[in-house]
């Protein structure tokens, strides 16, 4: 009996069972390719959550310091020194406090006398640099991140005395707007009412798409819509193409009108409010910069689509994407389907505006602003102290209106509270995340440290110069994390107080983060608003690349014009 041999180059094996294989016997199927396993860029919660691990390692390797503060709290420029490390057991013994600038009212007259510091029996301000003492505030991190308590001398923790430190009123709020959304859009009222919009001005194709990104502009610059801009598509594709123009102009409308509204945002909660709060200012600070950004923004938005909608009109050829044969005649019978606005829809779409109409009257401090430019009170009637704990309030007593007014019944307005609440928990979350992340290093005295390198790193530049180095730097944070909360709670405890010593109004700095969160946003793949948006719209990403790359520059260009004038004569 013969011995196998080895296999020929056709994969066929001689010498088997005394005799050779039928050469005419068809080889095996080759195996199929295997596929490479493709990248997935990852969630905002798994990107934070490498920052927080970061950042716990760094705080064994940056210095901890600190600067002296005035009496508002605000840290005083070149009085920056390091704190030295105690040892295990200077740590551990009893100490003395520091007091805190904040409750004394006085800034501690040595340098190294820092809010927090521990005073070892020697009487030296140390930090404790010890494994255990630092892993426990990585532990514990989330929980602080939600409701930790800042003490008299700066530190942060759970069962701390003070003021809230963490994100309790803003994550609480957040899931209330969730609630108030979800409510609204359960009764179809804002889709049925845009859908009317469009149907009523389907013979005037460039007034319907000025008059759209207005509202998605209004909506972005108002509220932060966003996510919420993913029930539109499949209702806009079909009447762009009545219209004559293709499926990008409809994303576009979508894109564009509610991206430029929230780079340009005045009082959305989501992006100026959480920068605001971070930067211990109020969300009515800079607004004036914030509304003519906004004008001059959706004004060139809105000049853009038009344009590219009438050079397609004129020549489909141009077009991006192109347009089927079949789409025109699909489009007609899918526009024809939106049926009239009922008079309890409109009575909710009158409550939906008037909610946020009435929470951007809460923010605003009108009081300060008639004083600053005619010298007495506002002489409407104002809420007092009207902040996130307020307005989480008003949209859940609405929540409850709306649902009783579209007859939702008691559990259908519960349930749908509740699943909206749900579907903004990831938001929320994310916020107490990158909170979490600033109590790490607050309670490390990194922060200091980190703003004394940025200190010395701008010292000597212009303000102008400053502003718009605020915007870039954040532009690269915006695509690592695409939540403009999470990276407004993680960046601006940092860039705020880098605005005192550039001179720079730290309103400025917040318009700079929003700015270039928005901008980010409008482009970036990670952005599931983006990439949902294109498939419901049938656009591919490359095309839209090819479409938005020209007005992505002109934004930019804009933005540091508005920033570096802004920030030089402030």
């Amino acid at each position: 009996m013969a011995a196998p041999t080895a296999p020929d180059d056709a994969g066929r094996v001689s010498g088997v069972s005394g005799g050779d294989v039928d050469p005419a016997a068809p080889a095996p199927p080759p195996e199929p390719p295997r596929q490479g396993r493709k990248f997935k860029f990852p969630t905002a919660f798994t990107v934070l959550a490498g920052v927080l691990l970061l950042v716990w390692i760094a705080s064994f390797f940056v210095p901890p310091g600190a600067y002296s503060k005035d009496a508002t709290g605000s840290p005083k420029p070149g009085t920056y020194a390091k704190l030295p490390s105690c040892d295990a057991a200077a740590a551990s013994a009893p100490g003395l406090n520091v007091e805190s600038p904040t409750e004394s009212g006085q800034a501690p007259a040595d340098a190294l006398a820092a809010p927090g510091a521990t005073v070892s029996d020697l009487g030296i301000p140390c930090a404790d640099k010890s494994f255990t003492f630092r892993f426990k505030q990585l532990w514990n991190a989330p929980p602080n991140g939600l409701y930790g308590v800042e003490n008299s001398n700066g530190f942060v923790g759970a069962s701390e005395e003070g003021f809230l430190y963490g994100s309790a009123a803003i994550f609480f709020f957040v899931l209330a707007v969730g609630a108030f959304i979800t409510v609204t859009m359960k009764t179809e009222a804002i889709q049925t009412g845009i859908g009317r919009l469009a149907l009523r001005f389907r013979h005037s194709g460039s007034v319907l798409v000025a008059m759209l990104m207005a509202v998605f502009a209004l909506g972005g610059t108002s509220y932060g819509m966003w996510e919420e801009t993913l029930g539109f598509f499949v209702l806009l594709v079909p009447l762009a193409l009545a219209l004559g123009y293709d499926r990008m102009v409809a994303a576009a409308i979508i894109f564009l009108g509610a991206g430029t509204g929230v780079i340009g945002s005045t009082v959305n909660p989501f992006a100026t409010g959480v920068a605001s709060d971070a930067a211990g200012i109020s969300i009515g600070e800079g607004i004036g910069l914030r509304i003519a950004l906004w004008v001059v923004l959706v004004g060139l938005a809105i000049g853009y689509v038009l344009w590219y909608a009438k050079r397609i009109r004129a020549n489909p050829a141009k077009s991006v994407v192109g347009v089927s044969p079949t789409d025109a005649a699909e489009a007609a019978s899918l526009v024809g389907d939106v049926p009239p606005l009922t008079g309890r829809q409109k009575l909710v779409l009158l409550l939906f505006a008037g909610t946020f109409l009435l929470m951007i009257y809460g923010f605003i401090p009108w009081n300060d602003l008639w004083q600053e430019g005619f010298g007495n009170n506002f002489p409407l009637p104002t809420f007092h102290d009207f902040y996130f704990p307020e307005a989480a309030a008003l949209f859940l007593v609405m929540s409850v209106v709306i649902g009783l007014i579209a007859k939702l019944g008691e559990e259908g307005t519960v349930s749908t509270i509740t699943a909206g609440a749900a579907d903004f928990l990831t938001a929320g979350l994310i916020v107490v995340f990158a909170r979490g992340i600033t109590v790490v290093m607050k309670n490390a005295h990194m922060t200091d440290t980190i703003l004394h390198w940025m200190e010395n790193a701008v010292s000597g530049t212009s303000s102008g110069t400053f502003g718009i180095l605020a915007f870039i730097v954040n532009l690269p944070i915006a695509f690592l994390v695409p939540s403009s909360s999470g990276h407004a709670a993680l960046v601006m405890p940092i860039l705020a107080p880098l605005a005192d010593f550039a001179g720079v109004s730290r309103s400025i700095v917040v318009t700079a983060f929003q700015s270039a969160s928005g901008l980010v946003n409008l482009v970036t793949p990670t952005s599931a608003v983006i990439m949902g948006g294109l498939a419901l719209s049938k656009v591919g990403y490359d095309r839209y690349l090819k479409f938005v790359w020209p007005f992505l520059i002109v934004v930019f260009v804009v933005v540091c014009a508005f920033i570096g004038i802004a920030a030089a004569t402030s």
